[in-house]
């Protein structure tokens, strides 16, 4: 009887072995399910993210910043004695002025005796060595740039352009 017991034991043990052994393929192929899924949806969320996010804009948008133009303001040459060595050293000067608006042109030229006065009070007043030299330049082309801005109502200058610097 003993040994019946046993047998019966061992035909249940091998029997529960068997339902798991035909689980455990039947699992397995729902654990890699999952990963592939799980790893596709994270592939598909990175996706978006650098779409949206870091590429370049659509072409219509190229295009429109394309059509933004700036307007350039030449100024006529502007000779003036600096303030060292009792007037002796000249600056002649050629500045272009870029606008942000075209419109602004028009306001520029009917200002332009006011904004001569301006840059000539302010070159005027320069000494040689705060204008030599790249970062002396750069600071006057701040100042000049400044100096027209407060003249204007609406548009602003964006930027200052030496086409002539001559220190002699």
């Amino acid at each position: 009887m003993a040994e019946e017991e046993i047998k019966e034991e061992e035909q249940e043990e091998s029997a529960v072995e068997k339902d798991s052994k035909k689980s455990l393929p039947f699992l397995k192929w729902i654990i890699m399910a999952v990963v592939i899924v799980i790893l596709g949806a994270a592939g598909f969320g990175g996706w978006w993210y650098y779409r949206t996010h870091f590429s370049e804009p659509p072409e219509e948008e190229v295009e429109q910043t394309v059509q933004v133009k700036k307007a350039i303001w030449p100024i006529d040459s502007i000779i003036v004695n600096l303030m060292d060595n009792n007037g002796e050293r000249y600056l002649k000067i050629t500045i272009q002025l870029e606008v942000s608006n075209e419109d602004c042109i028009s306001e520029l030229d009917s200002l332009k005796p006011e904004i001569m006065d301006g840059l000539l009070d302010l070159l005027s007043s320069k000494k040689y060595k705060e204008i030599v030299g790249f970062v002396g330049k750069q600071r006057l082309r701040d100042e000049i740039a400044i100096r027209v801005n407060n003249y204007l109502d609406k548009d602003q200058i964006t930027k200052v352009y030496f086409t002539e610097f001559i220190i002699q």
